[in-house]
């Protein structure tokens, strides 16, 4: 994230990333500046490379050499929690805007070789891999950080009250994975992690996202003006809608979440209509976007892993996916930051250790940030 002179609601001062400093009065407008970027397409780009395993010889290799893993396992050793040996599977899906090379023209302009996780997924795949549920955790939940270790082998020492994406600028992928298996009490199988220029790119070689809106969404920050209605989004204006904060509802990162959400939804729908068969060159396209935009764990660093992982995957539609983010309230000491709701979060965490759906309780009266209904697909 680029340094501005004053931070946006939701994103930590670079010199104040320490613990939490409680702030007074009532909730801020929120400020100007874009630094944010959602690549929330993890789950989509999974599924595309599933295109690249028609391809053979050169083409295997162009695509498998664009491939960037981590070693998770490597990292965090045997301090997780056990594996869930029920049929199901659980993945952290991050977006971060590292800002270096060409995402920081898209992240504001500042090349300060720092990497944040805008956006976090857990997707639970329940057995039979039919249906899915999607928490999406706010990142600016203030959360107790575990002492992790990085994939570098430098170790992080735990601190209190820190904005959850802290996690992830602090030791990268190992320590976010710590972070979320410490807070849910659920082992993690696998990762992946989106760039925002993948997600632009991505969005353009599939000919943009059809989307409706149900009303006029305008933000300056985000370069983003859309009337009511049907649209086609190409890859810049897909990424402002995800990212703009300000543009609708109450100016929260709540807000935002809702509108993710609903893109996703859209995204999937629309990659069942791309009739990339018919057309080797677009074929090639997506799944050499895909493998560039992804980093996963080194489970699925190989084009044959992803491929088995996606193919996994490729039966679950829209329809058959339910989306929720996680019990949090406001901080009444600074309404810019959200507390974990323990009680209910723990119902959500139960649901997915038994590979049971989340129950409506969960996030009965929780916050949620008015914007939901805003964006719809087609």
């Amino acid at each position: 994230m680029s340094a501005e002179s004053t931070p946006e609601p939701g994103i930590p001062d670079p010199a104040q990333t320490g613990p939490h400093r409680r702030g007074k009065g009532r909730r801020r407008r929120p400020r100007t500046g874009s630094r944010k970027a959602l690549l929330v397409t993890a789950w989509t780009a999974a599924g595309l490379v599933v295109l690249g395993g028609t391809g053979a010889g050169y083409v295997y290799f162009k695509l498998n050499g664009n491939l960037k893993s981590v070693d998770i396992n490597q990292a965090l050793r045997g301090d997780r929690p056990a594996k869930i040996d029920n049929g199901s599977e659980n993945i952290l899906v991050l977006g971060s805007d590292t800002r270096t090379g060409k995402n920081r023209k898209l992240g504001g302009g500042v090349d300060d070789g720092s990497a944040r996780s805008d956006t976090a997924m857990i997707v639970h795949v329940y057995q039979g891999h039919k249906k899915a549920s999607v928490v999406s955790v706010p990142r600016d939940t203030l959360v107790d950080r575990p002492q992790c270790t990085d994939t570098k082998g430098t170790a992080h020492p735990a601190a209190s009250g820190v904005m959850f994406n802290e996690a992830y600028s602090t030791g990268g992928a190992a320590c976010a994975m710590k972070t979320v298996e410490s807070i849910t009490g659920i082992r993690m199988d696998h990762y992946l992690e989106v760039d925002f220029q993948g997600f632009q790119k991505l969005i353009d070689d599939l000919g943009g996202v059809r989307v409706t809106t149900a009303r006029n969404i305008a933000d300056p920050q985000s370069h983003l003006n859309l009337k009511a209605g049907p649209h086609t989004l190409d890859g810049a204006q897909a990424l402002g809608l995800v990212r703009t904060r300000h543009g609708v509802g109450d100016g929260s990162d709540l807000g935002r979440i809702q509108l993710q959400q609903a893109f996703v939804k859209a995204l999937m729908d629309q990659v069942k209509h791309v009739g990339v068969f018919s057309d080797p060159k677009k074929l090639y396209d997506l799944a050499d976007t895909a493998t560039k935009a992804v980093t996963t764990d080194s489970d699925l660093g190989s084009v044959n892993s992803l491929i088995d992982f996606a193919d996994g995957l490729k039966g679950i539609g829209s329809s058959h996916m339910k989306m929720v983010t996680m019990p949090v309230r406001y901080d009444p000491a600074d309404p810019n930051r959200v507390l974990l709701e323990k009680t209910k979060a723990q119902l959500v965490w139960d649901a997915l250790k038994h590979d049971r759906p989340i129950p409506e309780a969960a996030t009965r009266g929780t916050a949620t940030g008015s914007a939901k209904g805003v964006v719809s697909a087609g």
